[in-house]
């Protein structure tokens, strides 16, 4: 038990913390170098090598995103049975969880590799990136293997409430990754080739730190017994990861179509977008990391079935979120051109960037508390909510751009994000509030019922 967390006892707030700022630290430090890789491709290649990078990031969305949303489901239960204290149930979980993670890793590999060129001709990639864009594409799909094994190390890990040691394999990563991607890009000028290889080469090294403590674990240690299949456990893990998945994807889908009319409008828009695209992503972890906090709590004391405490942690959660927006949103509102500048060379693309960061800036806030509310959903088990939820962002989203691009531009893109922020963060915080009341009245009852029978 020394290298798990218990969320089920303590003062809420303290252990919330405690458990974040490593986590936020671990998540941060992926941004920053995510972020290092960008500027050393866009100052080391030019705008249009980063443009290239760029044009595949919600194609990476979508198929990291969907791993990672299984990932995240199957953590959940894992977190539900540590906190029901049901060891057995755990390693079982586990178990099922890796077998099929390899399945997943098997066929993502395969759609990635075979479909690359056709999801990239369907997204108007231009000619001038389209070689660039493939090349770094296919080695990064080409190892997900490393991704999809650090996401479920890592996930595992937290569910448990470990998070120093992703923190760990992050730094370690991190640093990796800097150095190996400015010798590859300065040194052997491997181009964006040589970006890929430094993220994949990271990711492993990443995997692996997670894994061997995973093998420290006690209660961890599986047996072949553990692997003997059932189709119940199956069903369970894909019932949750599969909508998470779902949920990620479907949001992909809506950036894909976003990143379309972009790319259609050339390829100064599309390395302005991957700028702003960049640093929403960075501005957004402190509010994404408390909502990976406010899952691991909440599945915890769901499994526990402590809903006072899941009351307590939304709000210290939600309190993490308003402190954050206060400090990011107004650079975003406030320091556009500088931020702009950090990353591109010309005029052309800082000036697009200075239009939609700030109309984000203003409105971050909603895409804050949906991190937590949807993770305190999903946290007590009900995955379909915010699935429905990621179809309404893909809706909002893709009618923004389409019925705005006409008659704003570029700025369009902006308006479709604080669209699909608040349309999902409606049906989320009221899916919170009825299924919080409902789940509560019904422990209720049951603890009642179980008082009376021992009596």
């Amino acid at each position: 038990m020394a290298h798990t967390l218990d969320l089920t006892k303590g003062d809420p707030k303290k252990l919330i913390l405690r458990f974040f700022f490593p986590l936020l630290m671990t998540n941060t430090l992926q941004q920053l170098y995510s972020f290092a890789d960008t500027a050393i491709v866009g100052k080391g290649l030019g705008d249009d090598s980063l443009a290239a990078v760029g044009n595949m990031s919600s194609l990476c969305f979508l198929i990291i995103g969907f791993s990672m949303g299984l990932s995240n489901g199957f953590s959940i239960l894992i977190a539900q049975s540590y906190g029901e204290k049901d060891f057995s149930k755990l390693r079982r979980t586990l178990a099922h969880s890796i077998q099929l993670a390899c399945g997943i890793i098997v066929l993502l590999t395969l759609f990635s590799a075979l479909f690359l060129k056709n999801i990239l001709v369907l997204l108007r990639t231009d000619a001038v990136i389209m070689k660039e864009s493939l090349q770094y594409g296919h080695i990064l799909f080409g190892g997900l293997f490393a991704t999809i094994s650090y996401n479920m190390c890592s996930g595992v890990l937290r569910s448990l409430g470990d998070s120093k040691t992703p923190l760990k394999a992050i730094i370690i990563s991190s640093v990796m990754n800097i150095s190996l991607n400015s010798l590859f890009i300065f040194v052997f000028h491997w181009g964006v080739s040589g970006a890929a290889i430094a993220t994949i080469l990271s990711q492993i090294v990443s995997g692996a730190v997670c894994f061997n403590k995973l093998r420290q674990i006690d209660f961890l240690a599986l047996s072949k017994s553990d692997f003997i299949p059932e189709k119940d456990m199956y069903f369970i893990l894909l019932k949750n990861g599969i909508p998470m998945a779902l949920m990620n994807s479907i949001t992909a889908v809506g950036c894909m179509v976003v990143q379309y009319f972009v790319n259609g409008m050339g390829v100064a828009f599309t390395s302005a977008y991957s700028a702003c695209s960049r640093y929403l992503n960075m501005f957004m972890q402190p509010a994404a990391t408390a909502g990976a906090a406010m899952s691991s709590y909440t599945s915890q004391n769901y499994g526990a079935k402590r809903f006072d405490r899941i009351k307590s942690g939304l709000k210290v959660c939600l309190g993490i979120s308003a402190v954050t927006y206060v400090i990011f949103g107004s650079m975003m509102v406030f320091l556009p051109r500088q931020l702009a500048g950090i990353l591109l060379n010309g005029k052309e693309q800082i000036a697009l960037v200075a239009q939609f960061l700030p109309m984000c800036g203003i409105m971050i806030i909603a895409v804050d508390m949906l991190f937590v509310i949807r993770n305190g959903v999903q946290g007590m088990g009900f995955p379909f909510i915010p699935m429905l939820s990621g179809i309404a962002e893909m809706i909002l989203r893709i009618g923004a751009i389409i019925l705005l691009t006409g008659s704003m531009g570029f700025r369009a893109t902006a308006v479709a994000e604080i669209f699909a922020w608040t349309g999902a963060l409606a049906i989320n915080t009221a899916a919170f509030i009825v299924v919080f009341s409902r789940e509560r009245t019904v422990s209720k009852r049951e603890s009642t019922a179980a008082a009376a029978q021992a009596t």
